[in-house]
């Protein structure tokens, strides 16, 4: 077998210095090639490992581990206390106009304090019921002289107990009249007009059983079965249509709340699914109620139905909206905030930008661990504003905030080179880069909050909700099923008792015409808004929504407490 001299055989040896010498830089170089392919072949792998662990990691945390996003308080905290106190104090004095050493320190109630352990008073309105115990004759005499007793006092102790809500049936008669001298001319007394018209349910069971289904996340299947244990058979058929006639009879008053949840200078929102049943697709979809939240002037929260996710949802709702929408970063948006005739200013929200950097801790710990302390400080800040009015609260965050968002700023750009964009790290840096003109914005005025969470917290009801009703039948029954909703978070949001709010807004809205029941009767509808109403019926606050904050409230100082210890 012949070859030339460049190009020897593989199991020979060339002759010459010059043949060998190539023949070892070529395999030389497909050595370091071999290795090169490896080594990316290594670290892809190692990567899709990171990545699966990562998933795994958040997988088993959301499964098994706290909800809460909790920060260890040893890791980067850039701040100390006396600092955020010391700058509320300077806030206050520059607002009174006087020298911060000649402003009088307030002292705030202690919060802190702990409440007695001991039972506490029952309310005074509760029915009593007096259960007298008395010794027998025998049990009287006395031991040493065999008289008997006599009575020096009483011991009262107090016991709550439970009554079954009962049913009572309101016959309505209504007395006829006639005239005994020509025979003629019947007259019959008017019965006030009923929520539900020749229906069967009064205002407070009409207001019971939506505030059930939609307050307290009762199906009505359950309400059926309450209801069979008093011996009184309501069907769920009877109990929907119920509903559905209380969701029509309160629409002008959710339209009257839509109006002006649209005025509100800044508007909160978020969405969550439900599942929508498609008869003829012969399975169900994925449908959304969206939260919309007012501003302390207008203090409302409306819901809208949608059978998707697609933007001209919110579109067509913030039609005619001009101010602030403070929303996660969902794509469709983007439409309302980039339109040339929008008038809609995005904010954006620091909690879920803290969800990608708490979720990209196990991965890259110091990086993430760097942006979630300078969080932390952003909130501690906003933690230490909270007695502060508007303007005052926007010029601490100018002066306190802003330079700690430029800091990370610049700590984004000199990073994000480095990172690999999917990495879980990468990700974060790619949210955080891409909201971040949106993320600042809460600086500019001091009604805008620093996070989302308040329509996060919004959309609970119905998360909570469709682990027990589990879908929505129908479009029509989402939007029923919407405005309902409506009133009782408006409620809620306002401190006002739903129940009793329901059945006076049954109670009162039948009697507006039914032809145009929103123009002739304007001042009717702004009377039952829930804020307005509580005003006129102040013995129906409801405070366990105050109590439940105090309580958290002093659980965090404790917890606070302990931690300088």
């Amino acid at each position: 077998m012949s070859k030339d001299a460049d190009s020897p055989l593989p199991n020979e040896l060339p002759d010459d210095l010059a043949t060998a010498l190539a023949l070892l830089v070529q395999e030389r170089q497909l050595h370091e090639q071999t290795v090169a392919e490896l080594a990316s072949t290594i670290e892809t792998q190692q990567q899709l490992i990171a990545q699966q662990e990562h998933r795994l990691a958040q997988l088993l945390r959301r499964h098994f581990g706290p909800s809460r996003e909790a920060l260890d308080p040893d890791q980067l905290l850039l701040f100390e206390a006396a600092d955020l106190e010391a700058l509320v104090q300077e806030y206050r004095a520059a607002a009174d106009g006087q020298p911060l050493e000649e402003q009088a320190p307030e002292q705030p109630p202690d919060e802190s304090a702990q409440p007695g352990h001991g039972r506490r008073v029952l309310p005074a309105h509760l029915p009593r019921e007096e259960r007298r115990y008395e010794l027998t004759p025998a049990e009287r005499c006395c031991p040493d002289c065999g008289q008997a007793r006599a009575e020096i006092g009483t011991e009262t102790s107090s016991q709550l107990e439970y009554v079954p809500a009962t049913y009572k049936v309101i016959e309505h008669v209504r007395v006829k009249y006639a005239c005994r001298h020509c025979a003629e001319q019947v007259a019959v007394a008017p019965k006030p007009p009923q929520p539900t018209g020749k229906g069967l349910p009064g205002p407070g069971l009409l207001a019971h059983t939506v505030l059930s289904k939609y307050g307290d996340h009762l199906p009505l299947y359950r309400q059926e079965d309450q209801a069979a244990r008093q011996g009184l058979e309501l069907r769920r058929s009877t109990l929907c249509d119920w509903i559905a006639a209380a969701a029509d009879l309160a629409a002008p008053l959710v339209r009257r709340m839509r109006q002006l949840v649209l005025q509100a200078r800044i508007i909160h929102t978020d969405d969550t699914t439900v599942k929508l049943l498609v008869p003829l697709l012969g399975r169900a979809k994925l449908a959304r109620f969206w939260a919309y939240l007012g501003d302390r002037q207008q203090p409302y929260t409306v819901y809208d139905f949608t059978d998707s996710r697609n933007r001209d949802g919110p579109a067509k709702f913030l039609e005619n909206f001009s101010g602030y929408l403070q929303a996660d970063a969902y794509g469709g948006y983007d439409g309302l905030y980039a339109s040339p005739s929008s008038r809609i200013v995005e904010v954006a929200c620091w909690a879920h930008a803290r969800r990608y950097w708490f979720e990209a801790a196990t991965t890259d710990p110091a990086r993430a661990h760097h942006v979630l302390g300078v969080i932390a400080r952003l909130y501690q800040i906003e933690s230490a504003c909270e007695s502060l009015t508007a303007a005052e609260r926007c010029a601490a965050r100018q002066a306190q905030a802003l330079p700690l968002l430029r800091s990370l700023e610049t700590w984004l750009a000199q990073e994000s080179p480095r990172l690999l964009p999917k990495s879980p790290i990468g990700k974060a840096a790619i949210y955080t880069t891409n909201q971040w003109q949106a993320l600042l914005r809460y600086t500019e005025d001091g009604e805008l909050s620093i996070d989302n969470n308040v329509s996060e917290r919004t959309v609970k009801m119905q998360a909570i909700g469709r682990k027990n009703w589990l879908f929505v039948a129908s479009v029509t029954g989402g939007q029923r099923a919407a405005a309902l909703y409506s009133l009782i978070a408006s409620c809620k949001a306002n401190q006002v008792e739903p129940w009793a709010y329901l059945r006076d807004v049954f109670t009162r809205l039948p009697a507006l015409p039914a032809d145009d029941p929103e123009l002739p009767n304007q001042n009717l509808l702004d009377q039952l808004l829930p804020d307005r109403w509580l005003l006129a019926h102040p013995q129906h606050r409801w405070n366990i929504d105050e109590i439940r904050r105090k309580e958290r409230k002093r659980r965090h100082q404790k917890l606070r407490q302990r931690r300088k210890k």
